[in-house]
């Protein structure tokens, strides 16, 4: 009989009456007044195991194996008996009789029991092969596995092929800053590691592969988060000859068959929204559709009130002021408390704000009676009614304001408006559906302007074409370029992004001109790929999706760091093979690098 015959979470009722050989972990040991059961795990779950004291060599075996031993069974498939049935097992209808037990490896006691669901991700990561064996981590990168399966099937039954790019390749500015390796070959030259492969995709489309993917790792040497690693996958891709809706059209589909094959799961319509319109209906360009929050426009109202706060922010350059009306936020049962609110006050300062005004509407007939706030008697009549006729408010109801630049504003009254709505008074009060929301957000600004660099910046990369006619514009008017960009996002998560690229060189000048990038800077940066859209470069287009935030959504994760195999911390080091480490003084010498850090050179050393 072969070592293994089936995987111990996949024996079932149909395997009832044959012997099975099963290999695994122990999960568990009980002794049972002298019948052994040993709970057998493998990656497709657990099968109950039990030892008679009829075979004594058997029997002595199993009375010394422990928690992770490694060991195989051989044994005869039976029913469990009446009221044993586990019905959350696919093999919680039957048994293994033991008939031989070999222990394949030992094991030294465990750092921690598999099932403690109470670990901190420094014990995890430090120990990531044992956190690897647990069911939860298991089925993630199960899952994980089979996303990229049905990713791979998608795309080669619509004619893409894989190709790979380089990972090592040139530095070129591209938003984050870049990993860099240094060359032992050209003294003082230096590698990047690739933010993405973007220039090299439209390159394999100037040479004529019209559908190109990669599954590939990038990298970005940034400050990290929940949703951020220093290398992450992406699901890249680009396409000839098909303009933006047709490309949108594509990978919605493809996204909706990923998911209905893995999970089940029917992502329904894909709401289409601007940028122009989520920032101003949501602060955020991928909104959570989820929270049924939403900001009302108020700074023309604020313009002429004698809250210095409210008023400063309406009349200055870029400034605004947002309402945001909580249903049922001030009532005196069940609304929310003072502490909550001060506690909101504390967390939208993470954002900028310099504090949170606001206002509980007790009882609307009363009119500015009926309202308590500290900041009523500096607000005149007319502004306060236009407040309440906008924001459709009730009795019970408390509006939150925001007032200062734009961006402050969006951010902090944005995130505010997450963290009500995912809050227990917002799930409670019908705030928030649990669900799955996706939608498209288009029509990004080409340009952002940098007021510290008084300077133009690429808002997504200065590779993405302009809507048709909005050319000249980048001479004239950047700010009010619109791009052929596009942003899937699913429940307040940017999944994946792309647009269409400039392939016209005269197009591609412009743009490299309204960023101050010179002719000859834009040669030595992008040179490559200058030259080869002189050759006939044909339309194209694409989007990179996220694999890692894509399983992370599935999965209800907190983190990416929880679907991928071996991830880094927030401090972007690997607790498990103690990465980044020093590198001794010989190594350095030959990549031509002298430490000026004299601590760290003598540690070299």
């Amino acid at each position: 009989m072969a070592m293994r015959t089936q995987y111990c979470g996949l024996v079932t009722e149909a395997l009832l009456g044959e012997t099975v050989s099963l290999c695994g972990w122990v999960n568990r040991r009980r002794d049972h007044g002298g019948v052994i059961f040993i709970d057998l795990r493998d990656r497709e779950g657990y099968v109950q195991v039990v030892c008679d004291p009829d075979r004594a060599e058997m029997f002595k075996l199993a009375e010394g194996v422990r928690n992770e031993f490694c060991i195989q069974i051989k044994g005869l498939v039976r029913a469990r008996p009446t009221g044993t049935v586990n019905e959350g097992l696919k093999s919680g209808k039957i048994e293994v009789l033991c008939h031989e037990l070999n222990v394949l490896n030992a094991s030294v006691t465990p750092p921690f029991q598999l099932d403690d669901d109470n670990l901190s991700e420094t014990t995890r990561l430090t120990h990531r092969v044992l956190d690897l064996r647990r069911p939860y981590m298991q089925n993630n990168l199960m899952l994980r596995y089979k996303v990229s399966m049905e990713v791979r099937k998608f795309l080669d039954a619509n004619g893409f092929i894989d190709i790979e790019t380089p990972m090592l390749t040139k530095s070129t500015p591209e938003g984050a800053r870049d990993y860099l390796v240094p060359s032992r070959v050209h003294d003082g030259h230096f590698f990047a590691l690739p933010q993405s492969p973007q220039l090299f995709k439209q390159l394999l489309m100037v040479a004529g592969y019209d559908r190109y993917y990669q599954i590939v790792k990038c990298f970005r040497d940034e400050d990290l988060r929940a949703d951020r690693q220093p290398e992450f996958t992406q699901i890249d891709i680009e396409t000839s000859f098909l303009d933006e809706q047709e490309i949108r059209d594509m990978f919605q589909g493809m996204i909706t068959t990923v998911f209905k094959n893995t999970m089940n799961v029917d992502l329904g319509e894909f709401p289409v929204m601007t940028y122009q319109d989520a920032m101003h209906v949501y602060g955020s360009d991928k909104p959570d559709l989820r929270v049924s929050l939403k900001f009302t426009e108020v700074t023309d109202v604020m313009a002429d009130v004698d809250f210095k706060v409210f008023s400063g922010a309406a009349t200055m350059k870029g400034g605004r002021v947002v309402a945001l009306r909580v249903p049922g936020g001030a009532r005196e049962v069940g609304g929310l408390s003072r502490g909550e609110i001060d506690g909101y006050t504390e967390f939208v300062k993470i954002y900028g704000a310099k504090g949170l005004a606001y206002i509980k509407v007790n009882e609307l007939a009363k009119g500015r009676d009926g309202l308590q706030s500290p900041i009523v008697k500096n607000i005149h009549d007319k502004a306060i009614a236009e407040v309440l006729s906008r924001t459709g408010a009730q009795d019970g109801d408390l509006i939150f304001f925001g007032a200062d630049k734009e961006k402050v504003v969006n951010d902090a009254i944005g995130a505010l408006r997450i963290k009500i709505g995912h809050s227990e008074f917002g799930k409670k009060n019908g705030l928030f559906e649990k669900s799955w929301r996706p939608m498209w957000v288009v029509d990004f600004p080409m340009f952002e302007y940098d007021e510290e660099a008084q300077r133009y910046t690429a808002t997504h990369h200065p590779f993405t074409a302009p809507k048709d006619g909005h050319e000249d514009w980048m001479v004239t008017a950047p700010e009010k370029c619109i791009s052929k960009g596009y942003d899937m996002v699913l429940n307040g998560w940017e999944m994946g992004g792309g647009s269409v690229r400039i392939h016209r060189a005269d197009v591609q000048q412009k743009v490299f001109d309204a960023l101050k990038i010179t002719p000859e800077e834009a040669q030595i940066k992008f040179g490559f790929l200058l030259d080869a859209l002189q050759y006939g470069a044909p339309p194209h287009g694409g989007l990179a999706f996220g694999l890692d935030r894509i399983v992370t959504l599935m999965t209800g994760a907190e983190s990416i760091r929880d679907v991928i195999a071996f991830p880094k911390t927030q401090r972007a080091q690997c607790l498990l093979t103690q990465a980044p480490s020093l590198v001794d003084e010989k190594q350095l010498k030959e990549l031509h690098i002298r430490l000026r850090n004299t601590d760290v050179a003598k540690t070299a050393t």
